[in-house]
């Protein structure tokens, strides 16, 4: 290490360095021969320094990215060693190298912001087998190559626009509704070690000791304090975080690289790249979240070592101006520490909807956007930019007429909310006395905080599942208990409907449904995977029947397709009521059991248990996409399932007419009932129970408020009966024509 760090700061140019750097590696190693191959703009694989091979051969072998053992490691980016490297199905000789004589093979990626920048490879004439401290030793060498091997990470098509400061427009998607606009602040969690190699072993140990306990305190203050309200689901994300805080493996591999002579800086830094390659080749999105979660830890422990926790170390945003976090990723710890630093809002190029982070931040409630693609290759530090969490637009560089229209914007929102908020004590009912259930749809603990703040007539829809989905272990009967108990007390006597869990298809539940399957919406989801699992969900049943203690209950099933699936879930329900009797638990003083309508067939079967079924909801999300067949998800048929449309209403006036000729309850849930088109024409069917996420409600009151249904329910039926395909348009010419208020001002 210290005979690296001198060639390190030799004072020569970078191919001069470079060749010193394998001859010390090739001679500390008692290897043949030390390669450096180099990522091209063209994305192949260049010798670019050797000890060993022919000298000629440098800036003359190219291999392709997924060409020979070194296009193996640059694609995996894991290390790779072989005994005999030449009988290896993927070796591929070039004779120019003169490396005909070499048998064992060692070779280590070089990464660089999760990307492989090129390849450090080791040959012997022996046939051997490389042991783990090699390998290690390596891959610390590689690490600090890293900084020295010419990379081009970006190409110029995507640096252009920031270069020449370029109004810029990008999609992406609303993960936290709202409107923002501030300045650029980068969150750059890569504080660059002032010194890659330890002067003193045993002091950079003391310190990174020192900071590992300050990472564990901080957590703790996170669940203790900071999070405040932050309760349910975002509370077990922490906690999922400080267990991985926790594990031993990681710490120990932070104390080795510091023991081999790297700064506590540089030995957390060389497991983040590793993270972060690892996570750019996996696909899972389980375990993209894990490596994710791990990425964070490096980078809190990296700050705390700078001197200071996350919002001490990158800055709290500026007094006099709005600023905007931007950030490739943010773990939900990081976010949660920012949520309460004042920005205007925040962008992540990287997020699923289903993220850890991205429950955070709608828990947060600050204007967020994710999954945008290339996003920090368009922004520089300081650029100012707007963001519209209400569609997932980010303007970045805007021209006045922009930042105009997003004072206008942001004055309508204001002057909406006012408008809500002046709503929020009146009956939900129409212009002609018809009242019509407003609900919420929720599925966290903060969710419940939109109960008070929309004067929402209770949850039509608890989504339990996202207590399973948030931790690292099954959650017990009590912490089940525990969660619903406080839904129930949030909701102050007004109804809840707890969904049963809904697992499967995107929703994997770790080490019990991870098997892949062509067509997970189809398969085995839902009320599938809890009949196949009764142990699981008699326990959610039983939680759900002693959190209830001397309270109504309404439970419901989701994705019922038969009758025979509901009954058997019903069974299972009473029967955990007769185990809890028998052991005198205070059960619910009433019981209702109903099921999701998500499936055309289930339609057809509600006569076969319209005396055994208590309400029924339909969800509508699912439900568009089976009737439409087409993937809400796929984004070349996310404009082929509409749900103004004459099929639709059709079908749903069916059903309408199907429960009320036997008796059965009936209410809409998903994300069309929060929107005043869809309401309007939902409640011109007859429905009169929607629930809706809690920024629908004020919207679709005030549209409820401004309908006469006497006489539109007639003159929408009559729309149903005419051939024009375009619904749409008819309905918000019956809306005009008759003073509905649809729209936003």
């Amino acid at each position: 290490m210290n005979r690296l760090r001198s060639v390190m700061a030799a004072e020569s140019d970078t191919e001069a360095r470079l060749m010193k750097v394998v001859r010390l590696i090739a001679g500390t190693m008692v290897a043949d021969v030390c390669s450096v191959y180099r990522r091209t703009e063209d994305n192949r694989m260049e010798l670019i320094a050797t000890e060993g091979l022919r000298e000629d051969a440098i800036h003359r072998t190219f291999l392709a990215i997924d060409e020979g053992l070194v296009g193996q490691i640059a694609q995996t980016a894991q290390p790779l060693s072989i005994q005999d490297a030449p009988r290896h199905p993927n070796f591929s000789y070039r004779p120019e190298t003169g490396e005909d004589p070499y048998h064992a093979f060692l070779g280590v990626p070089i990464l660089k912001g999760g990307r492989v920048i090129g390849v450090l490879t080791v040959q012997n004439r022996t046939e051997r087998i490389y042991q783990d401290d090699e390998i290690d030793s390596l891959q610390t060498i590689a690490m600090v190559l890293a900084e020295i091997v010419p990379s081009d990470e970006t190409g110029p098509e995507q640096t252009d626009a920031a270069r020449e400061g370029r109004p810029v427009n990008l999609q992406g998607r609303s993960l936290c509704g709202g409107l923002g606009m501030g300045r650029v602040r980068l969150h750059d969690p890569v504080i660059p070690a002032a010194r890659f190699f330890a002067e003193d072993p045993h002091i950079e140990e003391d310190r990174l000791e020192s900071a590992l306990e300050e990472l564990h305190l901080s957590i703790d203050r996170l669940l203790a304090a900071e999070i405040g309200g932050l309760w349910g689901e975002p509370r077990e994300v922490i906690e999922a975080y400080k267990l991985l805080a926790s594990d031993p493996t990681w710490a120990e591999k932070l104390r080795e690289g510091v023991r081999g002579g790297l700064s506590a800086e540089a030995s957390i830094d060389r497991l983040r790249r590793e993270h972060r390659a690892r996570f750019e080749k996996v696909k899972d999105p389980y375990l993209r979240e894990r490596l994710h979660d791990l990425e964070d830890l490096d980078n809190r422990l990296l700050r705390m070592l700078a001197g200071g926790d996350e919002v001490k170390t990158n800055g709290k945003p500026r007094k006099d101006e709005p600023e905007v976090l931007i950030a490739r990723r943010l773990g939900p710890a990081e976010l949660l520490d920012y949520g309460k630093s004042g920005y205007a809002a925040i962008i992540l190029e990287e997020v699923a909807t289903s993220s850890h982070a991205a429950i955070v931040a709608r828990g947060l409630g600050i204007p967020t956007v994710g999954g945008i693609d290339g996003l920090l290759t368009h922004v520089s530090r300081g650029d100012q930019i707007i963001v519209d969490g209400e569609d997932g637009r980010v303007h970045l560089r805007p021209d006045d007429q922009l930042i105009e229209a997003f004072g206008n914007r942001q004055a309508i929102l204001s002057q909406r909310q006012a408008v809500f908020e002046a709503l929020r004590e009146q009956p939900s009912e129409t212009r002609d006395g018809v009242p019509v259930r407003l609900m919420l749809n929720a599925g966290l603990g903060l969710d419940t905080e939109h109960l008070n703040n929309t004067g929402a007539d209770g949850i039509g829809l608890f989504r339990t599942e996202f207590q399973f989905l948030m931790s690292e272990k099954l959650p017990s009967v009590n912490d089940q208990i525990e969660l619903y108990q406080q839904i129930l007390e949030a909701a102050n006597g007004r109804p809840v409907h707890f969904r049963t869990l809904d697992l499967g298809g995107d929703k994997l539940l770790p080490n019990l449904n991870d098997a892949r399957e062509e067509n997970p919406a189809l398969g085995w989801r839902s009320i599938r995977f809890a009949l196949d699992r009764p142990g699981l969900f008699r326990r959610q049943l039983r939680a759900l029947l002693r959190a209830a203690d001397s309270r109504p209950l309404s439970v419901m099933f989701p994705m019922v397709t038969s009758a025979h699936e509901f009954r058997e879930a019903k069974e299972l329900l009473l029967e955990e009521v007769e185990w809890g009797k028998r052991r005198d638990f205070a059960g619910p003083t009433e019981i209702k059991i109903g099921a999701m309508l998500e499936t055309p067939a289930f339609a057809y079967a509600l006569e076969d248990i319209a005396s055994e079924v208590d309400f029924v909801s339909i969800g509508t999300n699912d439900m568009l996409q089976f009737f439409h067949a087409a993937d809400r998800m796929t984004p070349l048929v996310s404009d082929r399932y509409p749900f103004v449309s004459r099929p639709v209403m059709r079908f749903l006036k069916q059903v309408r007419e199907t429960c009320a000729r036997f008796d059965i309850p009936v209410s809409i849930c998903g994300e069309g009932a929060g929107r005043p088109l869809e309401a309007l024409c939902l409640i011109g069917l007859g429905y009169h129970s929607l629930s809706m996420p809690g920024g629908g409600i004020g919207p679709v009151k005030r549209m409820l408020r401004s309908l006469d249904l006497s006489k539109f329910g007639p003159a929408f039926a009559g729309l149903l009966q005419e051939r024009d395909p375009a619904l749409r348009n008819g309905v918000l010419e019956l809306a005009e024509l008759q003073g509905i208020i649809l729209n936003d001002v």
